[in-house]
C-alpha cells in the first residue's frame, strides 16, 4: 500500500494521455491543433500591435481589447506547445511545477476573461449611455484599475485551486486523462475524498460566471434601450456594430464555459472535459481577433495602413 501512495512532498510528475488517444487521424487532428494555434497566435499579436501602433485605437475600449488578446495568447501557450512537445517526442511526462503552471495560468485566464468582459461591457454601457461623460468616467486610472482587478480575481482563484490540489494525496496510476492539467482531471486521481472541494469549485464557478453575466446581460439592456431611442439611423448603426463584435465574443466564451463549468462532478467525463477544453484553449483565442477584425472598420482600416507600411 505504501508503494501505491504517492503524497505531494514525494511526487515529482504526472502523465499526460494527450489529446489524440490512439486514433489512426492523429496526425491530421495534430495539423489541425497546429494551424489553430498559429492562427490564434498570429491573429493576437497582429491586433495588439495594430492597437499599440495606431493612435486612434488608443482609446479604453481598444485597451481593454488588448488585455484579451494577451488573455487568449497566455491560455493557448500555456497549454498546446506541451501538448505538441508530447505528441512529436512520444513523452508524456509532465513535471508538477509544469502541471501547477498550467492550472495556475487556465484558471487565472479562465476567471479573469469572465471578469474582463463583464468590464468590456460596463464600457459600451458608459460610451453609448453616457457619451458626454465617458472620457472623465472611463479615464486611464479607471480603465487600469479595471483591468487589474479582472487579473487579480482569477489570480486569486487559481493561487487557492493550484494550493488545494497538490495537497492531496495521489494513488496508483498518476496517468491525467486529458491532454493538459486541468483541475477535474487532477482530482480523480487523488484517493482521497474531494468531494467537499468540487463543490467549492463547481459553486466558485458559478459566481465567477453568473455575476459578470449578469453585468453583461444589464449593460447590454440599457444600450438597446438607449439605441432605440437614438433619432439618428447611423448614430443606432454604429452604436450597434461596436457593441456587436463584443456580444460574439460573449457568446463564444461564455457558450463553452457555462457547457464546461457549470456541470457537477458526477456528471462530467474525460471525453466530455478534453472537446470544452478544446474550446476554450484554441478555438475561442482562434476567432476573438478575427471577430473583432472583421466586425471593426477602426481595427481593419488600422491593420491596412500597418501592413502596408510593411510593403505586404
Amino acid at each position: 500500500m505504501a508503494e501505491e501512495l504517492w503524497n505531494h512532498s514525494s511526487l515529482s510528475s504526472f502523465i499526460l494521455a494527450g489529446l489524440f488517444g490512439h486514433s489512426p487521424y492523429d496526425s491530421f487532428f495534430f495539423s489541425l491543433v497546429l494551424l489553430a494555434f498559429g492562427a490564434a497566435v498570429v491573429g493576437n499579436i497582429l491586433l495588439l500591435m495594430v492597437i499599440q501602433v495606431d493612435r486612434r485605437l488608443h482609446t479604453p475600449m481598444y485597451f481593454f481589447l488588448s488585455q484579451l488578446s494577451i488573455m487568449d495568447l497566455t491560455m493557448t501557450c500555456t497549454v498546446v506547445p506541451k501538448m505538441a512537445t508530447n505528441f512529436l517526442s512520444g513523452g508524456k511526462l509532465i513535471s508538477l511545477g509544469g502541471c501547477a503552471s498550467q492550472i495556475f495560468f487556465v484558471v487565472t485566464v479562465g476567471g479573469a476573461e469572465c471578469f474582463l468582459l463583464a468590464v468590456m461591457a460596463y464600457d459600451r454601457y458608459m460610451a453609448v449611455c453616457y457619451p458626454l461623460r465617458y472620457p472623465v468616467l472611463m479615464n486611464w486610472k479607471a480603465c487600469s484599475f479595471l483591468a487589474t482587478a479582472s487579473w487579480m480575481g482569477g489570480m486569486a482563484d487559481s493561487v487557492i485551486d493550484v494550493g488545494v490540489v497538490f495537497s492531496f494525496p495521489y494513488c496508483g496510476s498518476l496517468e491525467v486523462d486529458h491532454f493538459f492539467c486541468e483541475v477535474p482531471a487532477l482530482l480523480r486521481l487523488s484517493c482521497a475524498d474531494t468531494s467537499l472541494f468540487e463543490d467549492l469549485i463547481y459553486a466558485c464557478c458559478v459566481v465567477m460566471l453568473l455575476l459578470p453575466l449578469g453585468v453583461i446581460v444589464a449593460s447590454y439592456a440599457r444600450v438597446l434601450t438607449t439605441v432605440m431611442r437614438m433619432p439618428s439611423t447611423e448614430g443606432k448603426q454604429k452604436a450597434l456594430t461596436t457593441c456587436s463584435s463584443h456580444l460574439a465574443v460573449v457568446g463564444l466564451y461564455y457558450g463553452g464555459a457555462i457547457f464546461s463549468y457549470m456541470q457537477r462532478a458526477s456528471a462530467r467525463t474525460p471525453l466530455g472535459d478534453r472537446a470544452t477544453s478544446i474550446f476554450y484553449t484554441i478555438v475561442t483565442p482562434m476567432f476573438n481577433p478575427l471577430i473583432y477584425s472583421l466586425r471593426n472598420r477602426e481595427v481593419t482600416s488600422a491593420l491596412k495602413k500597418m501592413l502596408e507600411r510593411w510593403g505586404m
